[in-house]
């Protein structure tokens, strides 16, 4: 009999997509892309289809459609907090933008705004850009946290290091920006104990949790719980959905607007105008992406059902399956520490082939295997740079050199494997079939593959079009006739 887990586990769209191979015929896609974004959850794809009968505009219940769309965007914001055992007395859940990276810009100028002040930030070194670039925007000092062990082995964020900067700066700091689990790596942040060092000092905290949402669901029922947290709906199994911020109501009745626009406000004269007195409401400016919230609502309460224990057990049995089996291939190097017991992670490896670029690496595996990764540098340049220092300063090239930006570019990067959900042990083993087949055939690989000017690779013969895969316009043709 299927448990509950299993069940959610097959109900995704795209998981029987299957695209042509370079070796010959066609093959299933295996997604191993959960990192950047997730596939869509049956179930809540299905909600969205059945909402659309009814939808309308928020903001009135003069007629049905607007009564059942203001209830169903209520219910999402509802699910949300149930998902992250929030207390709505305590917390209170905001949408918007396209992602964690609209909240998180709009939050850091409001926060700023709040406590001039409190002049300073820290930020941890691991950070994906969303979470560093706003908040060097709008403070005016940030200082970045560093991180336990040495490149490329490099651990969570050093607790030490943080007590040291709040004892040297206290009252300045306004708030300690982190991210729950690396997007690069996947290892988690000691949250609890950078909130009880902060909360010594009215430092707040917040937490990127666009990759630990649904892998190592966070809990704000606890004493040491973040002040604000911040994640992705396109991550957590509902693309198209928005971005989301869930904070402390103490903090966020402080802040009298995120944007300015309809909807936020009681009353508005040309001198002047009334923002509104509830939350979310003043915080939502404008139509608000009714129906990527109600999926990801869907796709949260659906996922509440097998629980937070049984989404990070499933997850954590193929993750030790996946490090275990990339370090224990030769000529494979996995980032960051790979003892799981001492510095846990989420579902993902990022990775290098001796003598393959990370470009080659990618396209070879998606070319040959129908394994579907990224590479490059993931948003988070600093950490992953710093991770590849060693090796980028072995290459001994000469900086003056015509093509020496083209190599580096080429050089400076990794192959991500991140897992979700609806993946399998026989997904991790097609991985590491598929890692240890490109170390075999090297040269080979080397003759097929041509580099571009974007330092990644393409085949030089197998170049299938994304048009003769998927053509919307033929989509719409056939649609139309039916």
């Amino acid at each position: 009999m299927s448990t509950p887990l299993q069940n959610l586990a097959r109900d995704f769209i795209g998981l029987d997509t299957r695209y042509p191979l370079a070796g010959g015929g066609e093959g299933r896609r295996i997604y191993l892309d959960s990192a950047a974004s997730t596939l869509m959850l049956g179930a809540a794809r299905r909600l969205g289809d059945a909402f659309l009968a009814h939808y309308a505009n928020t903001h009135s219940d003069l007629h049905y459609g607007a009564r059942i769309s203001t209830a169903c965007y209520h219910w999402a914001h509802e699910q949300v907090l149930r998902f992250l055992r929030a207390d709505p007395a305590e917390y209170c859940c905001v949408f918007g933008g396209s992602g964690a990276t609209a909240m998180i810009n709009r939050a850091a100028g409001a926060l700023a705004r709040l406590r001039p002040e409190r002049d300073t930030v820290l930020v941890s070194v691991m950070e994906h850009h969303s979470n560093d670039l706003p908040h060097r925007a709008h403070s005016g000092r940030i200082e970045h946290l560093p991180l336990t062990g040495q490149p490329p082995r490099t651990g969570a964020l050093d607790l030490e290091a943080v007590a040291g900067r709040i004892r040297a700066h206290g009252e300045r700091i306004n708030y300690i920006a982190l991210t729950g689990a690396s997007n690069v790596t996947g290892i988690l942040n000691p949250v609890a104990e950078v909130v009880r060092l902060a909360r010594e000092h009215d430092i707040w905290v917040l937490v990127d949790c666009a990759q630990q949402l649904v892998h190592w669901p966070p809990d704000l029922s606890g004493e040491h719980a973040p002040d604000l947290v911040f994640f992705s709906g396109h991550k957590a199994y509902a693309p198209g959905s928005p971005g989301a911020l869930v904070g402390r109501r103490a903090i966020l009745d402080r802040i009298e607007h995120l944007e300015l626009g309809g909807g936020m406000v009681e009353e508005v004269f040309l001198e002047e105008y009334v923002p509104a007195a509830g939350l979310p409401e003043r915080l939502e400016a404008g139509t608000p992406n009714i129906l990527g919230a109600v999926t990801l609502g869907g796709a949260l309460a659906c996922l509440s059902e097998p629980g937070h224990d049984a989404l990070r057990e499933h997850e954590q049995a193929l993750t030790r399956a996946l490090v275990a089996g990339l370090e224990g291939i030769e000529g494979v190097r996995v980032y960051g520490d790979t003892d799981l017991d001492r510095t846990p992670r989420t579902g993902i490896a990022s990775f290098n082939l001796e003598g393959l670029d990370h470009g080659l690496v990618a396209a070879a595996l998606n070319d040959y295997h129908g394994i579907a990764l990224r590479n490059e540098c993931f948003c988070a340049h600093p950490y992953v740079k710093e991770m590849l220092r060693e090796e980028l300063w072995a290459l001994d090239i000469d900086p003056e050199a015509p093509a020496a930006e083209e190599i580096i570019r080429r050089k400076r990067g990794m192959v991500r494997a991140s897992l979700g959900i609806y993946n399998t042990a026989a997904d991790v083993a097609a991985l590491l079939e598929g890692v240890r087949d490109l170390l075999t055939r090297r040269e080979e690989l080397i003759r097929l593959y041509e580099p571009t000017p974007d330092g990644n690779y393409r085949h030089r013969s197998f170049r299938p079009e994304p048009g003769e895969l998927f053509d919307p316009a033929a989509v719409l043709r056939t649609s139309r006739a039916g």
